[in-house]
């Protein structure tokens, strides 16, 4: 009688627990729930093990729309150390299903024994499948070696693997050995074998970046500083984490809200706003609005503003929300959702002009990611952050999730629609951006 009673008790609370959730509660936790099932039946289920190289080590990287191997697989340290992450994550994640965490100790130790320089430190950039250095290029970045510690401080908290957190101590020391730069803060980019910054030629062509310092490999030491922090609170890793914060806030972000892609050493923008509309175009790759660095950086700030605990950081929540709110009055799609991928102030034109309205993948995993955050910040600010968070997952959901193959397409079909018979994967496209959005949304979703 006892039993049946504790069973009529136990039903009564659920009913009455679900009679007493709001329909925003309910909304949150259904999209919880189509963001898990997607994440692990389409994404993580699809990836792995397939894209484990068993043969030569590492990751796969490059897969047809219905994800079949192809191509000669060629590793980059972006690549690698980001398979490298996901797993790790995943095994936090899952921690019942065991291949995670071995996936994420394969990737380590492809990243430990085949891409670290065991002579000049630093990790190379591009290898061959079989683990060689690309076309005798030694060459080094700043972007790829912030993932590579990035990775191997995830995998060190999932696994306790101290060897990884060594490995990761030694990265950054090799950064801040040549990379820093003492006098005028922020990391150099381009190196050398020997970590030393390559300086710009004076006969380097006006498109190349060579040599320049710039937004996305800040962004992502600002990421990589951010996630080592919290598994080796060092002293110099606080300082540069800050660093990297207050410079990317501070100096960086325009005005408007939005990122400077390149500067001069010195931190002088590198623009033509002043040359002609053709010389601004056939330079866009240099200059331009990038709505999806913008967003993306928006989360990145405020993340590394909680890690390190700084309290009452009203400026960089003021900037991270002045950057998403230019993003989405300028460069959302309001009709079906999405962010554009490109934009532009021209000269003596009213507005921005949106010069690339395509929508990659990866920019729309972020946006959706910030927008929650937004939401759960400012939920009655006048942009309604949490409607265009729905609607953004729903633009995800019909136009970039690829239901029978499964993962992201590369871009929206609604731009270009050639993009669901295009590579799966390639060394630029994994499933970090992605992965990284749904964890964290479904997170926010189930909190509140």
């Amino acid at each position: 009688m006892k039993k049946v009673l504790l069973r009529i008790s136990v039903l009564l609370c659920f009913f009455i627990s679900q009679s007493c959730t709001s329909p925003e509660a309910k909304r949150r936790l259904a999209i919880a729930a189509e963001m898990e099932t997607h994440m692990k039946s389409e994404i993580l289920d699809k990836w792995y093990p397939l894209a484990v190289d068993t043969v030569f080590g590492g990751f796969l990287s490059s897969f047809t729309y219905d994800f079949k191997p192809t191509g000669d697989q060629d590793k980059m340290i972006v690549t690698q150390a980001r398979h490298t992450w996901s797993n790790s994550k995943a095994a936090g994640l899952y921690p019942n299903e065991k291949q995670f965490l071995s996936n994420a100790n394969h990737g380590f130790r492809f990243l430990r024994d085949v891409m670290w320089d065991k002579k000049f430190g630093g990790f190379y950039t591009l290898v061959d499948r079989q683990g060689n250095v690309k076309n005798g290029d030694s060459t080094k970045t700043a972007y790829g070696n912030a993932f590579a510690i990035f990775a191997l401080a995830a995998y060190f908290k999932a696994s306790g693997d101290t060897s990884a957190l060594t490995l990761a101590k030694k990265a950054f020391a090799w950064l801040e050995k040549g990379s820093h730069d003492a006098k005028l803060l922020g990391y150099f980019q381009h190196l050398k074998r020997d970590g030393t910054p390559i300086i710009r030629p004076v006969n380097t062509p006006v498109g190349s970046d060579l040599g320049y310092k710039d937004q996305n490999s800040s962004i992502h030491l600002l990421e990589a500083f951010t996630e080592l922090y919290q598994v080796w609170p060092d002293s110099l890793i606080k300082v540069r984490l800050n660093e990297m914060l207050v410079l990317i806030r501070d100096t960086i972000v325009t005005p408007k809200g939005s990122l400077t892609l390149f500067l001069l050493p010195d931190w002088t923008p590198v623009t033509f706003k002043d040359s002609s509309r053709q010389t601004i175009l056939n330079n866009a790759r240099l200059d331009h609005i990038s709505f999806g660095h913008d967003v993306e950086t928006a989360f990145l700030m405020i993340e590394a503003s909680e890690v390190l605990g700084l309290e009452n950081d009203t400026l960089t929540y003021r900037m991270a929300k002045k950057m998403t709110d230019h993003a989405l009055l300028n460069g959302w799609d309001d009709s079906i959702g999405g962010f554009y991928d490109e934009g532009y102030y021209f000269k003596g034109e009213p507005g921005i002009t949106i010069i690339r309205d395509s929508k990659n993948w990866w920019a729309q995993a972020e946006g959706m990611n910030t927008l929650l955050l937004m939401a759960e910040l400012y939920p009655t600010d006048d942009l309604h952050y949490m409607e265009k968070f729905e609607k953004q997952w729903n633009y995800c959901n019909t136009q970039l999730i690829d239901h029978e193959f499964g993962d992201w397409y590369a871009g929206g079909l609604d731009k270009q629609p050639e993009m669901k018979t295009a590579l799966k994967g390639h060394i630029w496209k994994a499933n970090y951006h992605q992965l990284r959005s749904l964890m964290h949304c479904v997170e926010r979703l189930k909190r509140k």
